[in-house]
């Protein structure tokens, strides 16, 4: 019978050279399949090959009973569905596919910005659901750049070769051919450089960065539907778009103490104007907090 721990070094050996996945992710979609490996005591290839729904669910409910919220329940019932499609393929089995099951709801309400958690969750499982290692390391790029850089999508796809290597800051020239500088943070680089390195296109000073399938330009609506996979995986809301990364980018400075000037600067807005609507999102998301947290609110 296979060990727990031949198992579990396969499944890392697939995460880090078979998908590339982030080191994140590795740590995150092993420690899953040691929670389940746990649950079902001694197991092997054929054995996990044959689970169905209903174990991921008792592992599910277990991880409710630890306290985890939605996101993280979604991103759980995510890992494991991956471990047991990778189990089917070392079994052997033709259909290889994970078992059908939804995953947690969370109730819709007023648009709000993704928290930094749920930016990041969402950059890591385009990169997990993606058909090809280096597509979902792409679309994982563009999603830092859309919260990390705060660009708009049409900006982040304009990115050419001579912008490459990616610094400590960008030139991007936005709406009206206004330029601006935008700051890069060493996640935002690292992800570029990452997608860069497992291109299977040349990218040279005059090409997009962003290639399709085929080697084209991709196109936005490739990103969105990576993004509308990602969300409905967990359980985010319809308002969790890839503009929505750049409204949270804006609102979560915003709440860090950044004045507005400097954020309509960061932005490429034209007028402050445009700038002065995150004041307001801002204090709506401190009003729907404040409402679920207090207690008189809650009588």
């Amino acid at each position: 019978m296979t060990s727990r721990g031949d198992i579990l070094e396969a499944w890392h050996h697939h995460l880090t050279e078979g998908r590339r996945r982030s080191p994140h992710t590795v740590r995150a979609y092993v420690a899953s399949a040691a929670r389940l490996l746990d649950q079902l005591g001694e197991t092997d290839w054929p054995s996990l090959a044959r689970l169905e729904g209903a174990a991921l669910r008792q592992q599910l409910a277990a991880r409710r009973a630890d306290g985890i919220g939605n996101v993280s329940a979604a991103r759980e019932l995510s890992a494991l569905k991956t471990f047991i499609a990778f189990a089917r393929e070392k079994a052997g089995l033709p259909d290889a596919a994970a078992p059908r099951l939804r995953g947690p709801r969370i109730k819709k309400g007023l648009p709000r910005p993704v928290t930094p958690d749920e930016a990041l969750n969402l950059a890591e499982t385009v990169d997990e659901d993606a058909s090809e290692g280096w597509i979902g390391t792409r679309d994982r790029a563009v999603l830092l750049l859309l919260y990390g850089a705060g660009l708009r999508i049409s900006e982040a796809l304009s990115l050419k070769g001579a912008d490459l290597p990616l610094g400590d800051r960008l030139v991007i020239t936005g709406k009206g051919r206004k330029q601006r500088v935008v700051p890069i943070l060493p996640i935002v680089g690292q992800g570029v450089s990452a997608y860069v390195e497992q291109c299977p296109w040349p990218i040279a000073k005059d090409d997009p960065v962003f290639r399709g399938a085929k080697g084209g330009p991709l196109s936005q609506g490739m990103v969105q539907k990576a993004m509308a996979r990602a969300r409905q995986s967990l359980g985010l809301p319809a308002t969790a778009t890839p503009h929505a990364l750049r409204h949270s980018f804006a609102t979560h400075l915003l709440g860090a103490g950044v004045d507005l000037r400097s954020l309509q600067e960061l932005l490429g807005h034209a007028s402050l104007g445009s700038t002065q609507i995150y004041t307001k999102v801002d204090a709506a998301t401190l009003l729907d907090t404040y409402r679920k947290a207090h207690p008189r609110e809650r009588d």
